[in-house]
């Protein structure tokens, strides 16, 4: 069913004055828990992986005089580390989106029940594979993303005078900048893989074509609640960054 002009969402706030109206306040957090579910692993798995893999891509690299190779290996191990923890996490992303746009009243109008019974049906219907819809085109966009997230940031907190003293202000104004491109840079990603991940336990639909319902515009985000969105990471990203400098 192709909704209608005046059923779109014409912004952030329209959303949020909306949203309540139509669906209930709670619905501001429907799919939350998968999303708390995923992201403390997510956040532990990042950490440590870009650790290791930063002995494997920076090991006897001088950030003095290699700057271009310590700037490609802080890069890479981002997003490497990035695409090793979005193997383990992805069910929970999917599920988290499929949740956030299963729009309309609890009952009837909504597909699926929670986060247990949509993994349960989606798993039934197009088995492991469904609850990895929309895979290859994510781990491209985690790869964009976590490779400046991390990359972008560790050079240029590698290359300040003395990165073990700097002040938390300016720390969190560097990953404030970064996450902007880094999400700016990865978003076409985003839009694509939550576009593929609604396609999975239906019938027909391709690459970029799926069925478009009244779901779909709680489901693109604009560029300026995916900024929102990043504050909490933000902060964890800089309480780490100021005991492990």
């Amino acid at each position: 069913m192709q909704i209608t002009a005046e059923k779109q969402y014409k912004g952030i706030i329209d959303c949020v004055v909306r949203i309540p109206k139509e669906q209930g306040f709670l619905s501001f957090w429907r799919g939350n828990l998968a999303n708390v579910i995923r992201y403390f692993p997510t956040q532990a798995l990042n950490f440590a992986f870009k650790d290791k893999y930063k002995q494997i891509f920076l090991g006897g690299v001088d950030k003095r005089t290699q700057f271009w190779r310590y700037f490609a290996g802080n890069l890479a191990s981002g997003g490497a580390a990035g695409a090793t923890s979005l193997c383990f996490v992805y069910p929970l992303d999917f599920a988290r989106t499929r949740l956030a746009a299963d729009v309309g009243k609890a009952g009837v109008e909504r597909e699926f029940n929670g986060l247990g019974d949509c993994l349960v049906k989606i798993f039934k219907s197009d088995g492991l594979r469904g609850l990895y819809q929309g895979f290859n085109v994510s781990v491209q966009g985690i790869i964009i993303y976590r490779a400046a997230y991390f990359g972008i940031y560790d050079t240029a907190k590698g290359m300040l005078p003395d990165p073990k003293n700097t002040h938390i202000l300016i720390s969190w104004m560097i990953a404030q900048t970064v996450t902007a491109v880094a999400g700016l840079t990865s978003y076409p990603f985003d839009t694509v893989r939550r576009r593929m991940m609604m396609q999975s336990g239906r019938k027909g639909g391709g690459y970029l074509a799926f069925p478009v319902e009244k779901s779909i515009c709680t489901l693109e985000l604009n560029v300026e609640s995916l900024m929102l969105s990043e504050l909490g990471g933000l902060l964890v990203w800089t309480f780490h960054d100021s005991i492990s400098w």
